[in-house]
């Protein structure tokens, strides 16, 4: 059919057709020939569509404006043969192709058609509005979503920004280490018995592998049950605690995991602060990149406070327990891993119930856990922990101190956990602490004496008991090793070993009287006199005139001289008042010169520190055997021997007489009675001790024939109880006929008018019943 003959039989269009005609307007104008342009109402419609021509339109045909398709390809532009448009049944004239301007009218009006909701035939109108209104209610949810992501995004831009800024002010990653733990010193007894632990944590270092399997799982159990399946932070335990605490209304659970815990030990303070946690939390999953887990939890067994100074598991279990980590129960873990939580409030030597009762959680969790079985934590709870009472003063730490004194002149700064092992005996130690506790807690109030010291030597100079005080809790000051007291009568053998070395003997006698040497004027403390006695006498009965004649013949120098030989080091004062005394020494030193006379003459230096060694066995230190050589002859040993016997056998130190054993020794008394003393020694052992008061506060009359002279004997007993009695060197001594007059035999200190210097040196003593003197002694003296 032709074109013309097509259009003329189409119907007219209507006002309502208006639409229809401008989609055919806008997406069926085909560019046609001028043969085949139509006329009339298509023609009309084709004007409408046409861009409109500055100029007169050219005469020559337009050529289609697109491009030849392929020869066996379907032509995208072309129509279908029966495409049915407007109704047609067949295709329209020409050759069925169309220009890219009527692509683009077509996707312009497909956009109207969407934006316009659905106008179209039939009531469109209605249906759009309500597809229109629901796209309002997905944009609304759309908008929700899209505002909760962005907030969620700059929130995390926030928390990195505060990490980040908090780990600025950490120390660089890659130059952070684990701080070195502070070294511990374990000072031990000679049969290795630990006495004392010396450094910051209280406790050397222990091994994972060491401690009893359940020891970590209680803390595991208690503190973070998640610990092996965390990456060092652990939400769903933060999560458990918000909502434990949330229900609870407080602070009943924490949420930091022990590798968090570990962090702050190792890197941070205390302060609970929320800077200090988010530094924590980056430190601890620091700690999970650098270590194992096992390495992890070695660490903070060893770095964790329990209280009472206590660092590390070790530390604790000897503090509250008394035994090493390595030997503690199931009721005694479960008790240690409860402390953790607030060490210094359920310590159970102050707080025994709270501490048990937590041990009890502590032992359900691990039941629950799987890690002990039911029966195991009804028989721990049935036998709870008890933690051991303070023994005693702690007399042993005086030692300890001692051994921290001078340890580094042995191996140096200490940079690491040493094993110190002493000469100290343990049964010798706690005997010494009981006869002079006891004593002072029995007589120190009837005497007037607050304080006193013992020292007791083996006789190379080895330290076996040292104790500084009455009670090391109360006062630390050790008077047996740095207290300077005046010895009174207990320096005079220094004066008889002098004079013997100078040619007097143990028989020479001197007459006991008032004397006047250069305006010092000396008495006894009786005021009384015995006339003419042997050297053996006035020593024996602490005679302060014949010793004053004595220093006045030889000289006070050599007197000095004598003392520093056999290991006095306090300055001497060489003067007259010296024989009485007056010159200040410490106990252990004066102890040390004594021990001449108990082994044959050897000058010793005392000592504490036998060896010393890591904990893994390598030796640090090793004593060799060191002495000061010979310091008083052979024969002057037998004389000095047995002229200090007879103090004990008829002189003033009768109170300190041991059955079954020869023993010697000198008492001394100071001035107004502030300073009691008795030295004492056997073939074994060499004792000092000292009694008075720290302020210098005069006793009431304690001489050193009295309580030291007690105490004295009290320990000797004790400490040589079980041992076969050693002679003196130079002994047998026989006994000297007793005094006539036993008033005169006390050590009643120093009397008379003393030199601006002087001090205490025992009473006057009755002079021996006097013997018919031989002819030529009448004639010549002697």
């Amino acid at each position: 059919m032709a074109f013309d003959q097509w259009h003329d039989r189409q119907p007219v269009p209507g006002p309502q057709d208006g639409a229809r005609r401008r989609a055919a307007d806008d997406g069926f104008d085909l560019r046609l020939s001028p043969e085949d342009r139509p006329t009339g109402i298509a023609a009309g419609a084709q004007r409408r569509t046409a861009r409109p021509s500055p100029g007169p339109r050219p005469q020559e045909r337009r050529e289609p404006a697109f491009s030849a398709t392929p020869a066996g390809v379907e032509d995208p532009g072309r129509y279908p043969a029966s495409d049915g448009v407007d109704g047609l049944g067949e295709s329209l004239p020409g050759d069925g192709l169309f220009h890219e301007e009527d692509v683009m009218a077509r996707r312009a009006a497909g956009r109207r058609s969407r934006k316009g909701g659905g106008r179209g035939n039939g009531g469109g109108g209605s249906g759009g509005a309500r597809r229109g209104g629901g796209r309002r209610r997905r944009s609304f949810l759309g908008w929700v979503v899209r505002s909760c992501f962005v907030l969620a995004i700059w929130c995390g831009i926030a928390v990195a920004g505060v990490v980040a800024y908090h780990f600025a002010q950490l120390p660089p990653i890659d130059q952070l280490t684990v701080p070195k733990r502070p070294p511990n010193i374990a000072i031990a007894a000679s049969d290795g018995t630990l006495i004392a632990n010396r450094g910051d944590m209280g406790g050397r270092e222990v091994k994972l592998a060491e401690l009893p399997p359940y020891l970590p799982k209680a803390f595991i159990a208690i503190e973070d049950r998640r610990f092996y399946d965390h990456f060092g932070i652990d939400p769903l335990g933060i999560t458990r605690a918000m909502v434990r605490n949330v229900t609870s209304r407080g602070v009943a659970q924490g949420g930091s995991t022990l590798t968090q815990q570990l962090a702050k030990n190792l890197f941070l303070t205390q302060d609970r602060t929320l800077s200090r946690k988010i530094q924590e939390a980056i430190l601890a999953l620091w700690l999970e990149q650098k270590f194992t887990k096992d390495e992890i939890l070695e660490l903070y067994l060893n770095r964790v406070y329990f209280g009472a100074g206590s660092y590390g598991v070790e530390a604790a279990a000897l503090r509250y327990f008394g035994k090493s980590a390595r030997e503690v129960s199931l009721s005694e873990a479960a008790m240690l891993a409860g402390l953790v939580q607030a060490p210094s409030r359920l310590a159970p030597n102050r707080n025994p119930d709270g501490a048990e009762k937590r041990a009890q959680l502590v032992l359900s969790a691990m039941a629950d856990e799987g890690f002990i079985s039911e029966a195991a934590a009804k028989n721990a709870l049935m036998e709870p922990a008890t933690a051991i009472k303070p023994r005693g003063a702690g007399s042993a730490n005086y030692a300890a101190d001692y051994v921290m004194d001078v340890l580094e002149d042995f191996i140096g700064p200490v940079e690491r956990d040493v094993v110190v092992e002493t000469t100290i005996d343990v049964g010798m130690q706690r005997a010494a602490e009981k006869a002079l506790v006891e004593a002072l807690d029995k007589q120190g109030g009837k005497y007037g004496v607050g304080q006193g010291a013992l020292v007791s030597l083996a006789t190379d100079g080895g330290i076996r008991a040292l104790v500084g005080g009455r009670n090391y809790g109360q006062s630390q000051f050790n008077r047996a090793t740095v207290a300077m007291r005046q010895p009174g009568s207990s320096f005079k053998p220094f004066v008889y070993l002098a004079a013997l070395e100078n040619g007097l003997t143990p028989d020479t006698v001197r007459e006991d009287g008032p004397v006047n040497l250069n305006g010092w004027r000396p008495e006894n403390a009786s005021r009384k006199y015995a006339g003419p006695v042997t050297l053996t006498t006035a020593l024996a009965r602490s005679i302060n005139t014949v010793t004053a004649q004595l220093i006045a013949e030889m000289g006070p120098k050599a007197v000095v001289r004598t003392a520093q030989r056999l290991g006095i080091t306090s300055p001497l004062q060489p003067n007259l008042s010296l024989s009485l005394g007056t010159s200040e020494v410490r106990p252990i030193e004066l102890v040390a010169a004594y021990a001449a006379f108990a082994n044959g003459g050897t000058g010793v230096i005392p000592y504490l520190i036998r060896e010393v060694k890591t904990p893994d066995g390598k030796v640090l230190f090793q004593r060799t055997p060191t002495d000061l050589g010979r310091v008083i002859e052979q024969q002057h040993v037998a004389d000095m021997n047995m002229m200090l016997r007879q103090t004990l056998l008829t002189g003033t130190g009768r109170r300190a007489e041991i059955a079954g054993w020869e023993a010697a020794g000198k008492t001394g008394t100071s001035q107004e009675y502030r300073d009691a003393w008795f030295l004492g020694y056997t073939g074994s052992l060499v004792t000092g001790v000292w009694l008075g008061n720290d302020d210098s506060k005069p006793t009431k009359k304690a001489s050193g024939a009295n309580l030291p002279a007690e105490i004295w004997k009290t320990y000797m007993t004790a400490a040589l109880k079980g041992q076969s009695p050693v002679p003196l060197p130079g002994g047998p001594f026989n006994r000297l006929p007793p005094a006539d007059d036993e008033a005169l035999v006390a050590d009643g200190g120093y009397a008379g008018a003393p030199p601006p210097a002087a001090g205490g040196g025992p009473p006057a003593q009755a002079a021996a019943p006097q013997r018919q003197r031989g002819l030529l002694e009448m004639l010549f003296g002697g």
